[in-house]
């Protein structure tokens, strides 16, 4: 992972769109032109530092109080019965429970299931929200997600998928998006070896990981991210880009209503 050039205990996937430095959230400078560090954007018109505007992963924090809570809540109902309600399952889906496509990203099988997938968000969160901004970040969160539910509904439909590690998933694809495009070296700054770690684990025989939701939620993410850098350079405004994340999450959603019905409905 490359750190701010400024400030070398600061780890960032983020970097000056003119001369390419990492920066970390407090070197950032928000411009019509991208992200700069503080070099690059001295000028005499008036700009806005992240220092100046909210750099906490606020939807992080929230995802992951959301997910604690829920994993609270499953441990403490009655015959697992949250679990019940909300974990995804193909035929619960084709029966028209679309609902458990979004809300399996919240439930987890275990402490160490839930601990792991929260730190890899506030990891990701404290990287990519400052340079995406709070809307942009959840919506490629829950693209992901969805996604993710898609890809898992697609290949075992019959098995029960919990967790967050769909949109986990899709983040780091976000973050390989985002950083290739900042010219940031893959495999130096790390981001491509953790990801191809995690990939290598999804596939090994007996950790009943859902190989569909992780590539799924990486799918979608890349897609989502590859949609908003592309749009963020044409329009400042986080509506159009929410937008084509929101297609994608439907689209998921529907491609996974569509495909259970079919196989579960006689």
């Amino acid at each position: 992972m490359a750190v701010c050039y400024r400030h070398k205990d600061r780890e960032t996937g983020v970097s000056c769109s003119n001369c390419g430095n990492p920066i970390c959230p407090d070197c950032m400078t928000a411009t019509p032109v991208g992200m700069r560090c503080p070099e690059c954007s001295r000028q005499k018109t008036q700009v806005k530092t992240m220092r100046s505007m909210s750099v906490e992963p606020t939807v992080a924090y929230v995802l992951i109080a959301i997910n604690v809570l829920m994993y609270f809540g499953q441990q403490a109902s009655p015959g697992n019965s949250v679990y019940r309600d909300f974990v995804l399952y193909g035929p619960f889906v084709a029966d028209g429970e679309w609902w458990r496509l979004l809300t399996a990203g919240f439930l987890h099988g275990g402490l160490f299931h839930l601990l792991l997938n929260m730190y890899a968000l506030y990891f990701l969160g404290r990287m990519l929200a400052p340079a995406l901004g709070h809307v942009r970040f959840g919506a490629i969160y829950f693209a992901a997600l969805l996604a993710g539910s898609f890809g898992a509904v697609l290949l075992n439909p019959e098995t029960p998928v919990v967790g967050a590690s769909t949109a986990i998933f899709g983040l780091f694809g976000a973050a390989i998006v985002m950083a290739r495009n900042r010219g940031i070296d893959l495999m130096a700054s790390g981001l491509l070896p953790i990801l191809l770690i995690n990939l290598a684990i999804t596939f090994f025989p007996g950790f009943n990981i859902s190989i569909g939701g992780h590539l799924g939620g990486l799918v979608g993410g890349v897609l989502a991210a590859i949609a908003v850098e592309a749009i963020g350079t044409r329009y400042r405004s986080p509506v159009p880009a929410v937008l084509v994340c929101a297609l994608i999450a439907i689209g998921s959603v529907i491609a996974a209503v569509a495909f259970t019905t079919a196989k579960f409905t006689v």
